[in-house]
Parts: structure tokens; C-alpha cells; sequence
């Protein structure tokens, strides 16, 4: 299993270009289900749960043409040969069931595996499944698996979600580009992930308005059409890297930047004594911190606007070196405090205390062996291995490649040193 080795102790300074948002690009991938014309997705980000989605769609009978190291994918779902999506490959990753609802506006019908548990916590479907009920589908769980037909089509419908999630709102509004007549979706969530799906589909001959609001009004057509559509670029990565600069220091340029998108985090930032240039019409975020320490600041997870759950663990990560004591909360997940104990190992003082952190800042870390227990909490290791004296190797760091694309490459460019080691390097 592959590692990273990290010497830390060494500033940043450089420019990263910011891939394309993977939570984006997975749902964009699966609204090829809903026409039989090509759709071509551009600043496509490779990564294992964007080629896992691929693998899947090719089982559905997509044709996928997306050749290594590039950046634009084809996928044409002229003819679907399979409307069942099997355990072995949902399992791997949690937004493939959004397949469902496609294939059930396509097809009529379709039989999809349950995702499974979540590291993170339990994430239920139980919205997902309410808000296909509600348009009409009939839906029978059996052996983990979801049983759904809707041989009559689906219709249009009023959905009152009890708390916004993201992925139930973006699978109800994928569905209802195809049912007859209008779908409302109330308290939906307002990520922006969701606006970008939203002008993909709206591309394709859907129409739908309020997408980035809580009110999303759906008006069902009887096809859609191919198109071609930019991925938004990723809003998690960006903060990543401008949380990274600020904790080894240094003066790093975020290029291809979702500016508009990070409010929340900009702030935190700023109130933690960093220098942040944001440039929206340039889409730029500039990141500095020379030889000052940071300031201990709160932060409290919310939904979009508010300060995104996704990088709470690199916050917390950040805030181990600061001076004086941060409380972070996490509202959104249970469970999303694995990273704090190996945070530990590298000598951060954290006390977690059900869905509150208390994080008493120290002068330094130190580097030692970690494991790496999610996508972002892997990711805030490496953050806090940058800002370590000495070595840090950061274990299991599969999680990282389904979120993070080139992520050694673009740090060693501005300075880090970073290697990958597989798992027969000694």
C-alpha cells in the first residue's frame, strides 16, 4: 500500500492550479443516464472515485472515452444494456447510487446496491429513497439492494427535505429533469456543486431555476440532449492547498480558484492573522504568512454558505500550531474527528469531546508515522506533516487518491518535499 514520506520545516512559495471539483464531476458524470446523445465533460479530474464512477457507467453500457492524463471525458449512454448497478462496485464509493433515479427516469426501472457504511458516519439514503417515492417511484429494499420501478413514469412532485443534503437534493433534481410536470424542492441544500449540475442540465434542455438557493423549481421535459460542460473547479482542494501555505508558511498563488465559493473559509483565515488576496475576477487566491505564528480562531461546520464540513480536518490541522485555544464543532457528520488522535502522534494537544474539538495550540510538531482514517483527514495529516520538524509518513493514503489529483506533485512544485512510496519501498 502506498505512503508519503514528508520532510517538513520548508516554506511554500509558488503557484497551484486547482483541479476540477470531484463532488461536481461525479454528478455530471452520471447525468449522461438521462439522454441517449454524447456528453463531454472538460477540466475533468482524474481520480480513483471519478474512474470508479467511469467502471461503472461502462457496466451500465455507457461508452466512455477518457484516455489516461486527460483532462476531457466522453461518455455516450446511446443504449443502456444494464440497469442493475451491483454491490461490488457501488460499495466502493457512496455517490454511485446516484444512479438510481436516472435509470429510473430513463428505463422505468432499476436495481441498485445500497452504498454501504461510511468511515464518517451513517450518511442514510433515507432522503434519497423519500424523494423518488414522491415522484412516483416504487421502491422495495431486498438483500441490499434498492428495487425500483416506475412503469407509469415519474411525476412531478412537492419534496420538503428535513435537512439539506447535498446529495439527496442534486439526485432529486437529476430525476425530475425527466418526470411530467413540476417538482419543488424545499429546504434543498445551496452548494455550489449544485449550481454547476444545475447549468449542465440546464444545457441539456432541462429547466430548472433556483439551484444555489433552499427552493429549486424543476419543470419536467420529455428529453434531454447531449452537450459539452466545464467542471467547476474544486472549492475543497483550494482550501486545502490555502491551508496547507498557511501552515508551513510562505507565499503561494491559487490559480483556476472558486474565489466566490470560499467565503467562510477566507474569513477564518484572515481572523487567524493570514494575508489573503482574493481576485474573483481573476479566479486567484493568494495565501501568505512569513514568520508571524497564526492566531487560535473557532470555527463551527455548517452547510453552504457556511464554513464547509470538507475542511474541517485541515482546519483543525492548522489551528494545532496556532497560539492559543480554537474550539471547532462539526455539525454535519458524526464521527469526524478520527484524524485528532493521529494528529496527536505528531504531538498536537487535542481533547474531543462528542462533536466538539478543543484544540490548545503548540509551538511545533513533530514528525512521526500516521494513518491516514479518510479523504480529508488524510489530507490534514499531510498538511501537518509540512508544518513538522523532521519526518512524517503519512500511511493508507488510498483515501487520498480519491479526492486529490497530482496532490505531492503540486505541493513539491512550491517547495515541499514530498515522496510517494509504494508498498515494496522500504
Amino acid at each position: 500500500m502506498d505512503r508519503l514520506n514528508i520532510i517538513g520545516g520548508a516554506e511554500l512559495n509558488g503557484r497551484i492550479p486547482v483541479s476540477g471539483a470531484k463532488n461536481s464531476a461525479l454528478k455530471l458524470m452520471v447525468a449522461c443516464l438521462l439522454t441517449d446523445e454524447p456528453i463531454t465533460l472538460t477540466n475533468m479530474p482524474s481520480l480513483a472515485d471519478t474512474r470508479f464512477l467511469a467502471q461503472l457507467l461502462e457496466t451500465l453500457g455507457v461508452e466512455v472515452y477518457w484516455p489516461k492524463g486527460e483532462s476531457t471525458c466522453h461518455l455516450n449512454a446511446a443504449e443502456l444494456k444494464s440497469t442493475i448497478a451491483p454491490y461490488e462496485q457501488v460499495r466502493k464509493m457512496r455517490a454511485s447510487f446516484n444512479v438510481l433515479g436516472p435509470l429510473i427516469a430513463r428505463s422505468g426501472h432499476a436495481t441498485v446496491s445500497l452504498p454501504g457504511g461510511c468511515a464518517i458516519g451513517a450518511r442514510p439514503v433515507d432522503l434519497h429513497l423519500q424523494a423518488l417515492e414522491a415522484m412516483g417511484a416504487d421502491l422495495k429494499v431486498e438483500q441490499g439492494y434498492v428495487k425500483a420501478a416506475a412503469i407509469q413514469g415519474l411525476k412531478g412532485a412537492h419534496i420538503v427535505f428535513s435537512m439539506p443534503s447535498v446529495g439527496a437534493t442534486e439526485h432529486a433534481m437529476l430525476t425530475a429533469t425527466l418526470a411530467s410536470g413540476e417538482t419543488i424542492l424545499e429546504n434543498a441544500a445551496r452548494e455550489p456543486e449544485i449550481e454547476d449540475l444545475a447549468d449542465c442540465l440546464n444545457k441539456m434542455g432541462a429547466k430548472i431555476t433556483g439551484a444555489g438557493t433552499s427552493t429549486i423549481r424543476v419543470q419536467g421535459v420529455e428529453k434531454l440532449h447531449g452537450t459539452t460542460h466545464a467542471v467547476m473547479p474544486d472549492r475543497i482542494e483550494a482550501g486545502t492547498y490555502a491551508m496547507a501555505a498557511a501552515a508551513a508558511g510562505g507565499d503561494v498563488t491559487l490559480d483556476g480558484c472558486p474565489v466566490e465559493a470560499l467565503g467562510a473559509m477566507i474569513a477564518k483565515l484572515r481572523e487567524a492573522g493570514v494575508t489573503v488576496d482574493a481576485d474573483e475576477a481573476a479566479q486567484t487566491l493568494r495565501i501568505r504568512r512569513n514568520g508571524t505564528r497564526l492566531k487560535a480562531v473557532n470555527v463551527s461546520t455548517q452547510p453552504h454558505p457556511g464554513f464547509p464540513t470538507d475542511l474541517q480536518a485541515q482546519f483543525m490541522a492548522l489551528m494545532s500550531v496556532a497560539d492559543g485555544t480554537s474550539i471547532i464543532r462539526e455539525t454535519i457528520f458524526e464521527n469526524r474527528f478520527m484524524h485528532a488522535p493521529e494528529l496527536q502522534r505528531l504531538g498536537a494537544n487535542i481533547l474531543v469531546r462528542g462533536q466538539e474539538a478543543v484544540v490548545k495550540g503548540v509551538p511545533h510538531l513533530t514528525g512521526a508515522p500516521v494513518m491516514a482514517t479518510d479523504l480529508r483527514a488524510s489530507v490534514s495529516l499531510v498538511i501537518a506533516g509540512l508544518a513538522a520538524e523532521g519526518e512524517t509518513v503519512v500511511n493508507r493514503i488510498y483515501h487520498l487518491d480519491r479526492g486529490f489529483e497530482r496532490l505531492e506533485a503540486k505541493l513539491n512544485a512550491c517547495g515541499a518535499n514530498i515522496k510517494r512510496l509504494s508498498g515494496e519501498d522500504e
